[in-house]
């Protein structure tokens, strides 16, 4: 249980309490999502403090937490410092990575007790998912490739990148989604150079490369897969790009496991990239955290130092960009463990021709 895991963080913390501003946080400490609230935990207390948008639903969905509803007029940190008073707290912990500058010595100057950095407590936490949210994870990931799936019969020659993007966002909701993980990408032609290119009515031509990057929100948690599709025919070249590609994801997930850095994983996946010549067009890292945010700690990139803990899920999208050209870039999403990875990508991922 979350509260469990945030109360171990207090009593190993230099502060009395916490107080949670961000969605995420709020999220993850209590399962509840709303875009008002503030959560305060002490080791006597653990209360979310919503408005009457959210309260009566807070009430029959969150457990361990007191829900509290906040009437018009008064601010949270007035009843904040109501149950500070009431445990005797001297420091409190802000979120000052969620909080702006402002919002965080606002909060610190109103509190009746010392502000601290809160820092990466929470992320510290949600690096290493619990079954359940591996599981939801998953289930965004089949909804993402159940969508993929279909809406490879729309992809013709005329068909813009808009269209795709338009349909790839309706079939996931249609499936089940809450909502997107963020806004689909799909660029053809010499758009896939672009690794985060906005679609756009180009249409569809034959001997296009499509690149397709989406992804999908169930119960909180994010999906985030890509696939390369050709249209038509590919010359040798294209096909020795994507070649070279899906090889580099492959040697990457070979060596995904606990206790490797994801520095080491993105330098497995570089290399195959650098050997067949194409180093200087792989400018983006080999992958990063999935979670209740579709970029989160850890990092399995050129800076990512720390070894990756079993039980995250990171991405393996390593990718070959030629401007003006074409790109490819091929994206699955790899649960951690002891022993190497569990693959949650179940799309196919050799070239397809449409």
């Amino acid at each position: 249980m979350k509260l469990e895991e945030l109360r171990a963080l207090l009593q190993q913390a230099p502060y009395d309490a916490m107080v949670l501003t961000s969605e995420i946080s709020r999220r993850y400490a209590t399962g509840f999502p709303s875009s008002a609230g503030v959560v305060y935990l002490s080791a006597q207390q653990a209360v979310l403090f919503t408005d009457f948008r959210y309260a009566e639903a807070a009430r029959a969905a969150v457990t361990g937490f007191e829900v509290c509803e906040v009437s018009s007029g008064t601010s949270y940190t007035a009843l904040v410092n109501e149950r500070i008073g009431q445990d005797g707290v001297k420091t409190v912990a802000l979120e000052d990575k969620m909080l702006t500058h402002a919002a965080y010595m606002t909060w610190a100057a109103a509190l009746h007790a010392s502000a601290v950095r809160l820092e990466d407590g929470v992320e510290r936490l949600r690096l290493c998912k619990e079954d359940e949210e591996v599981s939801r994870i998953a289930a965004a990931q089949r909804i993402a490739e159940q969508a993929y799936e279909e809406v490879l019969n729309d992809i013709r020659v005329g068909v813009t990148e808009r269209e795709i993007a338009a349909r790839l966002t309706y079939l996931m909701l249609h499936y089940g989604a809450e909502n997107m993980s963020f806004d689909p990408i799909v660029v053809s032609g010499a758009n896939s150079s672009k690794p985060h290119g906005v679609p756009g009515d180009k249409p569809f031509a034959a001997g296009d490369f499509i690149t397709m990057d989406f992804g999908c929100i169930v119960e909180g948690y994010c999906s985030d897969m890509t696939r390369t599709v050709a249209l038509g025919h590919v010359t040798d070249e294209m096909q020795t790009v994507y070649d070279t590609v899906l090889q580099a994801q492959l040697a990457g997930i070979a060596c995904c496991k606990a206790g490797v850095t994801g520095k080491a994983v993105d330098a497995a996946a570089r290399r195959v990239i650098t050997e067949a010549g194409y180093g200087d067009a792989f400018g983006h890292g080999f992958g990063h955290g999935v979670g209740l945010e579709i970029h989160e700690a850890p990092t399995a990139g050129l800076r990512g130092e720390a070894p990756l803990p079993a039980g995250s899920v990171v991405t393996a999208e390593p990718g070959i960009y030629l401007p003006g050209r074409f790109g490819v870039r091929i994206e699955d999403m790899l649960y951690v463990i002891e022993d190497g990875c569990i693959n949650l990508t179940e799309a196919p991922k050799s070239l397809t021709i449409l």
